[in-house]
């Protein structure tokens, strides 16, 4: 098993090298839905990496809808063993005979636009498939399952808080149809407590703010793939927005980690905020650093801002700084800050 990619080699073999990881999952089978995603395809080159390093005798169970995308992203691990396919689809019962320790549950719908386009298949991605998650995890002597939610179940937050808890909770508009894949997150996330409460399911939620960093693909929609595209592609940075809104971001290797803390040591039925505490910045200010990373480029911030915005899927304007104090108690920490996880962004799969 080679990762081509020497940055994302570098993370992944980091996590495999965590002592505390290694002893805890030695032995054990993870089943990880969303497989072909960014976190979790990272998931699994981590567990696998694991096994090549530390000789954990892990077996990964990816779940996915196109067996030929799994193939070609994960070729080597599929012929060395270390991963297996289970092809499906999340809103149908999951069908796998293998027993099951650990759950990672990340498929979901992605992008804004579809957002809007779909609104109700990505209601019912959320909801059918956490249930048929969950039903899965009945089943199985599972020792742990984290559940992949995200920073928008809040809402739109009071504009004087100045950290988001996993207490607080903004507006949502219901009867917007952006709002689909914030209430199915809020939604799953009920279930999940459910599940923990009535049948001792140990699942959490880990939500997560925007998560970037090397191995993201090129031709990812995202904000920040936006602006390193522009800064390797020398254009300007067109903001469709005035870019007041603030938000705190997280590099992925980070992310991973903070989902294997969560697994081992959060509490069934429990959600954690899963962010770095000091990047948050305004989209403006975002797109103005990553111009200033590269002076040489000549790049500049531009707006070009249209009649109809909710067009785009974005969000209303708002501040949302998450607190991850909670996350931060079972021994978690960031280790990568904005800047470094753009430029290792860039010089990973964006400059190969």
């Amino acid at each position: 098993m080679e990762i081509q990619d020497k940055i994302l080699r570098q993370d992944m073999e980091e996590l495999a090298g965590n002592p505390k990881f290694v002893k805890a999952f030695q032995n054990s089978t993870f089943f990880i839905t969303g497989a072909t995603g960014m976190l979790g395809s990272q998931i699994i080159w981590a567990l696998a990496c694991m096994n090549r390093l530390q000789n954990a005798n892990l077996k990964i169970v990816a779940m996915v809808r196109n067996r030929k995308k799994a193939e070609t992203m994960f070729g080597s691990l599929l012929d060395e063993g270390d991963v297996t396919v289970y092809c499906g689809d999340i809103t149908e019962p999951i069908a796998y005979p293998g027993r099951v320790d650990y759950i990672v549950h990340g498929a979901s719908a992605t992008s804004s636009r579809y957002f809007v386009s779909h609104p109700t298949q990505t209601i019912t991605t959320a909801l059918d498939g956490t249930r048929h998650m969950l039903e899965f995890a009945k089943q199985n002597p599972l020792k742990a399952m984290v559940y992949l939610s995200s920073l928008e179940v809040y809402g739109t937050p009071d504009v004087n808080q100045e950290y988001v808890t996993e207490q607080d909770y903004g507006y949502l508009d219901p009867l917007n149809a952006r709002s689909s894949y914030s209430e199915g997150k809020r939604m799953a996330e009920c279930m999940c407590a459910a599940y923990a409460s009535e049948y001792q399911i140990p699942v959490k939620a880990a939500r997560l703010s925007q998560t970037f960093g090397a191995g993201v693909d090129y031709q990812d929609g995202r904000v920040f793939a936006e602006f390193a595209r522009c800064a390797v592609e020398k254009r300007d940075i067109v903001l469709h927005t005035k870019g007041n809104t603030v938000r705190s971001y997280c590099y992925t290797k980070d992310a991973i980690a903070a989902l294997f803390y969560i697994l081992l040591d959060g509490k069934p039925g429990e959600a954690y905020n899963v962010t770095n505490m000091d990047t948050a910045v305004s989209i403006k200010e975002m797109a103005e650093m990553v111009c200033g990373l590269y002076p040489e480029n000549g790049i500049q911030v531009t707006f070009d801002i249209p009649e109809d915005v909710a067009a785009f899927g974005y969000n209303p304007e708002m501040i949302i700084r998450l607190d991850a104090s909670k996350l931060e108690a079972l021994g978690w920490q960031a280790t990568v800050g904005l800047e470094e996880m753009f430029r290792r962004m860039i010089c990973s799969g964006f400059l190969q």
